[in-house]
């Protein structure tokens, strides 16, 4: 047992799934866990494999059994890898591990749509968003978002990328006709003029949100990911935005996570939730030590 300040921390093993040691994310997290008198081994979570044996599953790393040998797991899981990702992170959950982001919250803030339909059922405000593959019906319905312009976004998508902008009724149409002909699903939202290309990200670690930031494309472009080259600041949120932000983790099953937020006549509503959120843009622009706040969550919740 070793004692930091206030703390008391007991030596945990833990697993941090990610397909590479040299991300920003993956190493701070690896750096403070060990910092923490933790032992920390990264497992690259495309190289596991589950093996079933008379009802006794096993998870391989590579030729290495793996099952029992960890309290918890990070699970950095990249949306290129999210069906075998999920696979690894539900089957650890299964032999009791702890685990900040489950494999069903994994999977809801995955896909766009079942973000918003929970989101919904737990009354989480958000833009008015419609989903619908009846094209003859599409003008109609899309006179039920105000204004002219709309967003398009894909079902899955990160950094921005699968979204887009229709600057009319008309264009938004041709985008969608063709998106349904490529049989690729998606999400038409009413687009939010006074955000001004500019988000919140709220860092939610348990309870709380630990850091946010403003995030801005500078009137370049409508979204404001820093991956589409947008700028960040630090802001303070609202005690609501503070509220809604955790409030949107928990009901989706997440114990860490990003979400953002944009600021409209109508309050706070929120755009998208992520549950393999960045460190670098966040902990650069607020100083905070949001790695080190992961892990002192993780020691709350591995009982030994």
């Amino acid at each position: 047992m070793v004692i930091f300040s206030q703390y008391i921390t007991y030596f945990m093993k833990i697993y941090l799934l990610s397909v590479s040691g040299s991300l920003y994310s993956t190493q701070r997290l690896f750096n403070e866990a060990s910092r923490r008198g933790h032992y920390i081994r990264i497992i690259d979570h495309t190289k596991c494999g589950i093996l079933f044996d008379d009802n006794q599953p096993k998870i391989l790393f590579n030729k290495e059994d793996v099952t029992n040998f960890s309290d918890a797991i990070i699970p950095r899981i990249g949306a290129s890898y999210t069906e075998h990702g999920l696979a690894i992170v539900n089957q650890f959950e299964k032999m009791g591990n702890y685990n900040i982001a489950s494999a069903l919250g994994i999977l809801r803030s995955r896909n766009k749509l079942l973000t918003m339909q929970h989101m919904v059922a737990n009354k989480i405000p958000i833009p008015k968003t419609l989903y619908t593959k009846n094209t003859l019906l599409l003008k109609e319905q899309l006179n039920l978002l105000e204004g002219e312009q709309c967003i398009i976004k894909f079902l899955e998508g990160t950094h921005g990328l699968g979204v887009m902008l229709a600057e009319s009724k008309k264009s938004a149409i041709s985008i969608i006709e063709t998106m349904h002909s490529l049989n690729k699903p998606i999400l038409i939202q009413e687009f939010v003029k006074e955000s001004n290309g500019e988000d919140i990200r709220a860092y939610v670690v348990g309870d709380k949100v630990v850091a946010s930031m403003k995030r801005s494309s500078g009137g370049k472009d409508f979204r404001s990911n820093v991956h589409r080259g947008g700028s960040t600041s630090v802001i303070t949120m609202t005690d609501e935005e503070q509220h809604i932000a955790v409030k949107t983790a928990q009901c989706l099953g997440l114990d860490v996570a990003g979400i953002d937020l944009i600021r409209s006549k109508n309050g706070p509503l929120v755009i998208e939730a992520n549950s393999s959120a960045g460190l670098e843009g966040i902990e650069g622009a607020t100083k905070v030590n949001i790695a080190g706040e992961i892990i002192k969550l993780i020691e709350k919740n591995v009982k030994k």
